[in-house]
């Protein structure tokens, strides 16, 4: 603020005869200035007046010295033409009577080329009648404070924010006051925020804030429409595995085009974003139903059929769709959401390419596996896991010469629960891997017990994990176990699926480094899996496991015959035991033995036995060529 000192009073000098006037000049000054001591009115004939209003001290009126309202008009000439912002005065009619020299700069255009001509004439069409209503509220004395594009005489486009203030609001000579501020850069900050907060910034798609908004604006007209909503998510099969093989740069390059396509065959009512990842989500109105969701999820999967063109490769893509649809009121886009993202899980789990609808059954299976993964997460620390071990009998002797660990869990509330109807769910949730080492500690720790005890060496087969298998430290940890328990390397066999030596050198490399240690290691459910012959010379591995799903057929299926006789053979010339599981009759023993296979395991010598009564059975047991006896 420029104080005019009158009298030892720090004075505010404005134009008119109401303390509205002082506002704006205060707005002139900016918005820090602070209105104190006495303030002055300059009446037409030059005199300074006391105003004595709002609690400032009222003086005498008296008229001014000239030179001193001489000085006070300099000044305020000086403040209203060099303010840093805008300032402009106009009739009641909008036509300008004075500009600043910011605000002709602002304009692009003379003092001559604006006095006269309506402000208005640099308002688009679109927001004229919004600087009307300004104007009618000026006219009844009340301060406006409002934002207006305006257009710069170039033809772009100016954002400002305006103050009006009346500076009489009686008579016929009414005029109205404006400051201007140039606010282009901090509303085109404001938009690159907002876009960035809603948009995807690779694809240029909405993302999941903004497909939620969209979606909770759309329901809510749907309601009042009585239409139907579908919400499909739509999620890129194998694309993890596109990206480590290619890279992420390829892996983003394929999604844009995936946007591109997807983009293109939705309609101006449609609305499409981009989730995450790999994940695209859709939502339509006026569903007639689910055969036309369906239609409409064909139609996307058709538009990925044609090859993509990545430089120089060529790759076929598909993707599975979850639909959600909108079947009573007051659902909101929270559940259709989550809904379609259930259902897009279920198409992931029946395989590429796949449509389903949501229905309760989902959110059932949904809710299965949310308490199943807290009840593991339970079991892992509550110790609420066992291990049974299953004997391992040679033919040709019938000596026990190895037996396998098998995990089963004891529930609190369920009893005992099968692994098969939980370790497909840890291998999902990665919660195997605690699992998998703990077997792997207590099997060992149990076998060197059974050693400590006196009772019969024999080496305890333990199955690695997928994800066990792929880290790169698993040497370590088996070393750190058998360090831990004492148990010496040769009495450790490690099983794996022939599925997990898709990746050959992987594999080659992490059996050395397991043989290294000593232990054995096996090829468990072999036949079931599509490893080539070619590569198997290469394995390090000590034994293969024939299936139990070719055993259990061999007396009645010639083609599962002859697949155990062929492996037995190839086996055999490989220089490798082989052993049979799932052995149940007395048929499917001798086949075996006239066939030559080493080892058997199954119910017709002994089912899975608690540790307990596999000790009792080191201890007392003998074996025939045929069945286990008592001694």
């Amino acid at each position: 603020m420029i104080p005019v000192l009158l009298g030892g009073y720090a004075a505010v000098i404005v134009i008119g005869s109401v303390l509205l006037r002082a506002y704006a000049v205060w707005i002139c000054l900016g918005a820090s200035a602070v209105l104190a001591g006495a303030l002055y009115t300059l009446n037409k004939r030059g005199n300074l007046a006391a105003s004595g209003q709002e609690g400032l001290p009222a003086l005498d009126n008296k008229p001014a010295d000239p030179p001193i309202a001489d000085e006070t008009s300099r000044l305020l000439d000086t403040l209203f033409d060099y303010s840093p912002n805008a300032i402009s005065v106009t009739d009641e009619h909008g036509k300008l009577t004075r500009v600043s020299r910011t605000m002709e700069r602002l304009l692009g255009a003379t003092n001559e080329q604006l006095i006269g001509n309506s402000f208005g004439a640099y308002v688009s069409d679109e927001h004229k009648d919004k600087l009307k209503q300004r104007y009618g509220d000026l006219r009844t004395g009340t301060p406006q404070l409002f934002d207006i594009p305006v257009l710069h005489r170039s033809g772009y486009r100016i954002d400002l924010s305006a103050t009006g203030v009346p500076l009489e609001t009686e008579g016929a000579n009414r005029r109205f006051l404006f400051m201007f501020q140039d606010i282009t850069e901090r509303r085109r900050a404001d938009e690159q925020f907002r876009h960035m907060a809603y948009y995807d910034d690779m694809t240029g798609l909405p993302n999941r804030r903004l497909f939620k908004e969209q979606l909770t604006e759309t329901l809510h007209l749907a309601e009042s429409h009585h239409q139907r909503v579908a919400v499909m998510y739509v999620d890129i099969d194998g694309f993890k595995l596109f990206n480590d093989c290619f890279g992420y740069d390829y892996g983003d390059m394929l999604l844009l085009q995936v946007a591109e396509r997807f983009t293109r065959c939705v309609s101006d009512n449609d609305f499409i974003a981009r989730t995450e990842g790999d994940e695209f989500a859709f939502f339509y109105t006026g569903i007639q139903g689910r055969e036309q969701a369906l239609q409409l999820a064909s139609r996307l999967l058709s538009v990925l059929e044609e090859p993509f063109m990545l430089e120089q490769y060529e790759l076929h893509v598909t993707a599975s769709i979850g639909i959600s649809l909108l079947s009573r009121e007051h659902e909101d886009a929270d559940t259709l959401m989550k809904h379609a993202n259930m259902a897009v899980t279920r198409a992931k789990e029946n395989g590429k390419s796949d449509i389903q609808i949501f229905n309760s059954e989902m959110r059932s299976v949904s809710l299965q596996k949310l308490q199943l993964e807290n009840d593991l997460r339970r079991a892992i620390t509550n110790n609420e896991f066992v291990l049974h071990y299953q004997p391992q009998v040679e033919i040709e002797s019938g000596q026990i010469v190895g037996m396998e660990a098998l995990i089963r869990w004891n529930h609190p509330q369920k009893g005992f629960i099968p692994p098969g109807d939980f370790i497909p769910f840890a291998e999902q949730s990665g919660l195997i891997v605690p699992i998998s080492e703990w077997v792997l500690h207590e099997a060992c720790q149990q076998n060197q017990a059974w050693q400590d005890a006196g009772l019969p060496k024999v080496p305890v087969s333990v199955n690695l994990s997928s994800r066990q298998f792929l880290q790169h430290n698993l040497k370590a940890k088996v070393d750190q176990v058998l360090q831990h328990t004492g148990l010496a390397p040769q009495f450790l066999e490690l099983e794996i699926t022939e599925s997990m030596t898709m990746d050959v050198e992987h594999a080659i490399a992490s059996l050395l480094e397991l043989k290294q240690l000593g232990v054995q290691v096996s090829i468990d459910d072999f036949g079931t899996g599509y490893s080539s012959l070619s590569y198997l010379k290469r394995f390090p591995v000590d034994r293969l496991k024939i299936d139990r799903s070719f055993v259990r057929d061999i007396m009645e299926d010639p083609s599962d015959a002859a697949i155990v006789a062929t492996i037995i053979s190839m086996t055999r010339h490989l220089n490798l035991k082989v052993i049979a599981e799932g052995v149940e009759t007395e048929e499917q023993l001798s086949f075996l033995h006239r066939n030559q296979c080493h080892e058997v395991q199954g119910y017709w010598f002994s089912p899975p036995l608690t540790a307990d009564k596999m000790g009792s059975m080191l201890r007392r047991i003998t074996c025939s060529a045929g069945r286990l006896k008592e001694a």
